[in-house]
């Protein structure tokens, strides 16, 4: 199982063309992720809301929620 360090390593090896185009590629894979990831959020908000399971908060609540979190 290669190693972060390795992996690391190996990519240096490459040319600079090469390691640029694999920082892009890896940009545009966490992007889509991070998609991925609030779609799901969100699709689940929806459920839970439409299942009435949240509970109305006020703006002052909801910024005291999401600043502890």
């Amino acid at each position: 199982m290669a190693t972060l360090n390795s992996t690391l390593e190996d990519i240096m090896k490459l040319d600079y063309t090469s390691r640029e185009m694999i920082l892009e590629i890896l940009q545009k894979r966490q992007i889509e992720s991070r998609r991925e990831l609030m779609a799901k959020n969100a699709k689940k908000s929806l459920k839970e809301y439409r299942s009435d399971k949240t509970q109305p908060m006020s703006l002052e609540e909801t910024l005291n929620r999401l600043h502890s979190s």
